[in-house]
């Protein structure tokens, strides 16, 4: 079973919350009061000439300190609820574990991205109560898969409702346009991406947004299941969108599974911060990945 990071800070957010409060309101007055009381106390037998060690009151106030388990949750909420709300509202981060968008995302690759690009989504509830902005043509987007949601996806957006889209001989159609393709030398990979040196390599145009695609000339259009525009050009639904990888040949995208519902959307990816691939010939660290924009 996959760990559902989103509910443990919920939950722990809750939970941490929830004791400082009922301690605040319920117990925390009355730890105060008698604390009080029992140092009034104190300070009349020592006036009264009994002689009671100064430490004795203080020793008494000790007896109602702050439980340690409402201590720890005190220190702990603050810091879990600003690490729930930046990455509910603001940016999260993701790794890339496939070449599925290559050469644009490289295995390794850690990601940031903008998580109120498409609106604001209540955590876990994944209910959309601010609407900022739609996907547009040529967005690299983090979807939760529509066949299991439990698993993260990263593709680039080619078609937005309304739409209508077909991939035929290597070349993307909207709207029964080409996207214009520019060829590059071909490809050389390197680290876990050494086994798709050689492949083709072009620019490829989305309403004048240009990224790099990779080609398999000898693969087929649609890989074996992928039966979506089998039958010709598809419309894309209402807040619906059709993703596909920029390894075109390399990618399970919506030519196999079909449209990527708006509810499922996570948000835009926009830079690399860190890449990491253990597979790269020396250290594992790519340092001039590191910063990149992701277009």
């Amino acid at each position: 079973m996959s760990f559902d990071f989103p509910t443990f800070l919920v939950a722990a957010t809750a939970l941490t919350g929830g004791i400082w409060l009922v301690d605040a309101l319920a117990f925390a007055p009355r730890r105060r009061r008698l604390a009080a009381e029992q140092a009034a106390a104190g300070g009349t037998e020592a006036a009264g000439g009994i002689g009671a060690p100064a430490g004795q009151a203080e020793a008494a106030r000790g007896r109602y300190r702050e439980p340690v388990l409402v201590e720890y949750a005190r220190s702990f909420f603050p810091v879990i609820l600003a690490v729930l709300l930046l990455r509910s509202f603001l940016v999260e981060p993701f790794r890339i574990p496939s070449g599925s968008m290559m050469p644009t995302l490289l295995v390794g690759d850690f990601i940031l991205v903008n998580k109120f690009a498409y609106g604001l989504r209540l955590p876990v509830l994944n209910t959309k109560f601010v609407d900022l902005g739609e996907p547009e043509r040529g967005d690299v987007v983090v979807f939760r898969f529509p066949q299991d949601e439990s698993i993260d996806y990263i593709k680039r957006v080619v078609a937005v409702p309304g739409d209508q889209v077909y991939y035929r001989n290597k070349t993307l159609y909207v709207n029964g346009e080409p996207a214009e393709q520019v060829s590059l030398p071909p490809y050389v990979g390197e680290g876990s991406g050494q086994g798709h040196t050689g492949a083709l390599r072009a620019v490829e145009a989305i309403d004048g947004m240009e990224h790099e695609i990779l080609i398999n000339p000898r693969a087929r259009d649609l890989p074996p299941g992928c039966t979506v525009l089998a039958d010709g050009p598809v419309t894309v639904p209402d807040e619906a969108y059709f993703v596909m990888g920029d390894n075109r040949d390399n990618s399970n995208d919506s030519r196999c599974w079909g449209f990527v519902p708006d509810g499922n959307l996570v948000g835009k990816a926009f830079a690399i911060w860190m890449h990491w691939d253990g597979g790269r010939d020396g250290f594992p660290v790519a340092f001039d990945r590191l910063g990149d924009v992701i277009h």
